[in-house]
């Protein structure tokens, strides 16, 4: 089986952030930082080169892939920033709908930047995010 790369880094958070290149990323990365730490009570941690997470949970897939990722996180990409919200979980789509400028993948909410989007729907969409990932992956289970 392949070794999972994205796991738990010494990198420091804050290293990372300040090195991000473009000055409106940077800023971005830095009040996404504190908007999930704020939300999920977790300290921020590098995942492997570039996910800043928050939290934790062991997955196991029905093939018998298993490993541990953030419950939580998102990275401030060159192109765009990458938010790891998204559950396909029931009320997900009314959020996305009131969010503003955006798009997504099947677990990736993409925004160019944050001004682009309600923060104070990105904050519902992250609060319902950490609600459905802590009742199907409890703590300690």
């Amino acid at each position: 089986m392949a070794e999972i790369k994205t796991r738990p880094t010494g990198v420091a958070v804050d290293e990372f952030l300040d090195a991000v290149p473009d000055p409106q990323r940077r800023a971005d990365g830095k009040a996404l930082r504190e908007m999930f730490e704020r939300i999920t009570g977790e300290p921020a941690t590098m995942w492997g080169a570039s996910i800043v997470g928050f939290g934790s949970y062991h997955y196991k897939y029905d093939s018998g892939h298993e490993g541990e990722m953030c419950r939580l996180g998102y990275s401030p990409r060159k192109a765009e920033l990458v938010l790891y919200v998204l559950t396909q979980s029931e009320g997900q789509d009314a959020l996305l709908a009131r969010i503003g400028k955006h798009r997504t993948g099947k677990s990736c909410l993409y925004i160019k930047r944050l001004g682009d989007v309600d923060q104070g729907v990105l904050e519902e969409l992250t609060v319902h995010a950490l609600d459905y990932m802590r009742e199907r992956y409890p703590e300690g289970a």
